[in-house]
């Protein structure tokens, strides 16, 4: 049963996940390599900007918002750095993920444009985007990095030879869908993200809908922000367990749209710790309008998949949805908490 489902699972992620998938500790080493080099290129008044102890309290800020952040700027490296600071994101993070974490850099200069900023304004920036590592790549004890911005936070946190940290994991896309007079006229970098969950909106039962709808208005923004550990009250929605066949393949599909964001070991190794928990308990929940056109009285739509082990959430509420949010969020193991302090438990004993 559970090589089934697995099956099914790497069947959902599509065709790069018929390539040769490469072992955790290629992922590891390549990420911990990509680290090196960056951290090679840095002067030492950069060391002191983008590097940080892997047990200070700044590994566990994050933010979404245009806000002053800690670390070294895209705008305040070199070419070479840049290039080595981009590949360091890449090896966290699939084709399609890589994609999506550009697209979002280069919407602010469509925000420039919307918002009649002049060409040289620091607020909507796309080089206004962070590096910061923390603990040493070189050593053998913990460590970590995060890359953020402007609706953009990736981290990862490594220990042994393993990735031990994928969460949070931020994609935020403002606008939507670029309605400007601008070359990215067109663009929906979470297109997916909408359209599946409305197809598995639409084949919901009355009887379904009212265990999923939680309410008839969506929420303002993500429910659980950008707090250090996420959590929520109970989970509410409807379970994978009373789904249909057809209703359990948009889910699982829609679930996949999250997971492919990353490489694909890494998807795989959150794939088993869902299945471990049991998948069937994965739960659907939406708030808001049931049209992807907005009503009289609607300000959007909000959903969210919601497990033992996992919270993803998606809002488009802000600029007469127009503006979306996502994340996911490990409940028991964001910024490898969980993993590390294992791993003290049994260095202790």
């Amino acid at each position: 049963m559970y090589a089934s489902r697995l099956f099914f699972f790497l069947w959902l992620l599509g065709p790069w996940a018929a390539l040769a998938q490469p072992a955790a500790s290629t992922v590891t080493d390549s990420m911990r390599e990509a680290a090196r080099q960056f951290a090679q290129t840095l002067s030492a008044e950069q060391k002191q900007q983008a590097m940080f102890t892997f047990d200070h309290d700044e590994r566990f800020v994050w933010h979404y918002t245009p806000v002053s952040r800690k670390g070294l700027s895209m705008k305040g490296m070199t070419e070479p750095q840049r290039r080595a600071a981009l590949a360091l994101l890449r090896t966290g993070l699939s084709d399609e993920g890589y994609r999506k974490a550009l697209e979002i850099m280069d919407t602010e200069n469509v925000l420039r444009v919307v918002e009649n900023r002049p060409p040289n304004d620091t607020y909507r920036d796309p080089d206004n985007y962070f590096l910061t590592l923390f603990g040493d790549p070189e050593g053998t004890q913990p460590w970590g990095w995060r890359f953020e911005g402007h609706h953009l936070s990736v981290q990862f946190s490594s220990l042994t030879g393993r990735i031990m940290g994928a969460t949070p994991l931020f994609l935020g896309s403002n606008p939507g869908e670029v309605r400007a007079e601008v070359p990215q006229k067109g663009r929906q970098i979470l297109r997916r993200e909408t359209e599946l969950a409305f197809a598995l909106l639409e084949t919901l039962s009355p009887e379904q809908r009212q265990q999923a709808v939680l309410a008839t208005r969506a929420y303002n923004d993500l429910v659980t922000g950008n707090r250090r550990r996420a959590s929520l009250d109970r989970m509410d929605g409807l379970p994978l367990a009373q789904m249909t066949a057809r209703q359990r393949t948009l889910f699982l599909q829609l679930l996949q749209t999250y997971l492919a964001n990353y490489r694909v070991t890494l998807a795989k190794q959150q794939l088993e710790k869902l299945e471990k928990a049991n998948l069937d308990s994965l739960r659907f929940a939406w708030a808001g309008g049931l049209q992807p056109q907005l009503g009289t009285g609607e300000n959007g739509w909000y959903y969210r998949i919601h497990g033992p082990t996992i919270l993803i959430e998606y809002d488009n509420t802000q600029n007469n949805a127009n503006h979306i949010h996502t994340v996911v969020r490990d409940l028991t193991n964001d910024f490898g908490e969980d993993m590390l302090r294992t791993h003290y438990e049994q260095r202790k004993h």
